[in-house]
Order: C-alpha cells, then structure tokens, then sequence
C-alpha cells in the first residue's frame, strides 16, 4: 500500500488563522481554525499559541493513526515572512513534522488562492490594501500596503477613516449632510440632539471625536462597512467612487506588459457588494482586460487555498489545474 506525503499549510492572518493538511494529490484532509495569527499586530507568543492550535485541529481532523507531515508552509504578512521558521518549525515538531518550515507572504498565499499559474496579478484590500506582480512564482512587485499611516489607500482602514471624517465634518457644516452620519451614531450608541452643545459644538460630535480618539486608528476599519450601506447617499458614493480610484492605481503600478496573466482580488472591500471590485476592473481594462476586452477578477475568500498550494510547491510537487481544483474543493467540503 502506498502513503501519500501529507503537508502542512497555514494562512495566518490578522483577525483569524487557518490550517490544513493536504496530500500530494491536493486533497485535503482535515482543518483547523483559531485566532490572530500576525506576530506584528499580536506579539510572538500570541501568534505561535494561534498557529499551534488551528494546525493541532487540521492534524486531529486528518489522524487515521499516526500523522506523519512531509513539510509546513506558513503564510503570512508583511514583515512577518522575515521571522525566521524555526520558531513555528519546533511547534510542529511535536504533531509529527518531520520536513523543513517555510514562511511566505499572504500576499503570494491569496493569489494562489485565485490560481495555479505562476504568472499574474493580485489585489488585496481588506482592513489594509496591496497590489502585486508575480513572476514566474515570486513577488516581483508590490505597491502599497504601507500600512494606515503611509498607505493602505482605499483599504477597510482608509474607507472607515473616510466615513468618520465625512460624518464629523457634517455635523459642524464643513461637509455634506449625509446618512452616514446617524448610521455612525447609531453603531457607537451615541445620541444625536441637535440643541444639545458643549461650548458651541453638537455633543454627538464631541462624543464621536471622542469615541474614535480613544481607538488605535487601524481600528477605523470597522465603520468601513457603513460606506457600503445608504445606496442613495452622494457622499457614501463619492467615497466608495474615491476607493476604487486609489485601489486602481495602486493596481496599474504593478502592471507590466511583458507579465501576462490572471487578475486575483482579495479582501472584502473588493468582494463583498460588488461595487469597488467592478469600478477597479472599469478603470484597469486598458491594461488588463483580454484581446482589449474587459478585464476580469478570480475572487478569493483568504489565502488558505493558497498556502496549500505553497506547500506542496516547497516540496517540488507540481500544482497544476487538476490539483488547484481538488485542493479548493476538498478545503470547500471541510470548512
């Protein structure tokens, strides 16, 4: 009887880690879920606990006797893929990894997540917002995510900033009346009077300047769902119209004529609603749309498919359509 190899793969992420162990077949075979996965945002000891327990469920959901893994690929963000492995290599060890660890970026993990094709593009636009190219399997250029205070522009973080500017300018008559206002209220439980002043300012302003003081700023990406909510409202529009423009660009940074491939989003800025996603690809045909045709977008929940598909490639498996489709459809069926 012949033991297929079986592999570990991690897509550790800022809100929430995932695992899984796939055969070299691309099947998967069990799954495992837990918290904050980003050494950056969390701290060290807290990301090692989340990985430890998302990759200890995959490998309990997949033992049929003993497990014994060929390999681990962790995918991670940003500065994070400079950690070295063998801090996660020697949590492993002990669910019975016997190969090497390797850590790559989330951002090659959601590409992968869209596609086997070893040339192409990514955006992601989540809490933060990054474009890349990939070249013959590796990042070969990346614009933005930069992070709140440099970059991320028309991310979750840069949507949530823009609709507790738009509702705070509102109320003191430097900006538009706008629905978002009451929505943003509503969510902070904040009153809205408008005869009720503190030295000259509505008290519901104070109490929101106070509210988002009190917030670190990335934290401003939760009020980015608002922006998506009143369809009719001129300034929701304009800046869901201004995030699309930025995310274009950031796009159109990377391109490059000579790379010719398929365009993957990611993020639930770009794939939720519908509505940044398609202003992207409107403003971006010229330079990626097919035969001069409208250009086109895989979407893609996060990047654990992804992350599979690294791990399998670290061992020198080939990962063509066949085993990109076994690995989305098993990992679908176990989640």
């Amino acid at each position: 009887m012949i033991t297929m190899e079986k592999f570990l793969a991690i897509d550790a992420g800022g809100t929430s880690t995932r695992a899984v162990v796939v055969d070299a077949s691309g099947t998967c075979l069990g799954y495992g879920r837990s918290g904050v996965g980003n050494p950056i945002s969390s701290g060290i000891e807290a990301a090692l606990a989340s990985l430890e327990d998302a990759a200890t469920q995959a490998v309990e959901a997949s033992r049929k006797g003993a497990v014994s893994l060929s390999g681990a690929a962790v995918a991670m963000a940003g500065a994070s893929v400079q950690i070295h492995g063998h801090l996660f290599h020697e949590r492993f060890i002990t669910l019975g990894l016997d190969g090497n660890t390797v850590i790559e970026s989330d951002l090659l993990a959601g590409y992968y997540s869209g596609t086997f094709h070893t040339n192409g593009y990514a955006l992601m636009a989540g809490t933060g917002a990054v474009g890349a190219r990939i070249k013959d399997g590796a990042l070969d250029a990346v614009s933005d995510g930069a992070g709140w205070l440099l970059g991320d522009d028309g991310s979750g973080f840069w949507l949530g900033r823009e609709v507790v500017h738009a509702a705070v300018a509102a109320l003191d008559g430097r900006g538009a009346p706008t629905a978002l206002t009451a929505l943003l209220l509503d969510s902070l439980d904040i009153a809205w009077d408008p005869k009720n002043r503190i030295d000259g300012r509505v008290a519901a302003q104070q109490a929101l300047m106070k509210a988002a003081y009190a917030l670190r700023p990335v934290e401003l990406s939760r009020f980015a769902p608002l922006a998506f909510a009143p369809a009719a409202d001129a300034v929701a529009q304009d800046i869901l119209a201004r995030a699309a423009g930025h995310l274009a660009r950031t796009l159109a940074a990377v391109a490059d004529p000579g790379v010719q491939g398929p365009l993957v989003f990611g993020g639930s800025v770009l794939t939720k609603g519908g509505a940044v996603g398609a202003a992207v690809l409107d403003a971006v045909s010229g330079a990626f749309g097919a035969g001069g045709g409208p250009a086109q977008a895989v979407l893609v929940e996060d990047g654990m498919v992804g992350a599979a598909v690294m791990a399998l490639r670290a061992a020198g498996i080939t990962v063509d359509a066949a085993v990109h489709e076994r690995i989305t459809g098993t990992l679908s069926t176990l989640r």
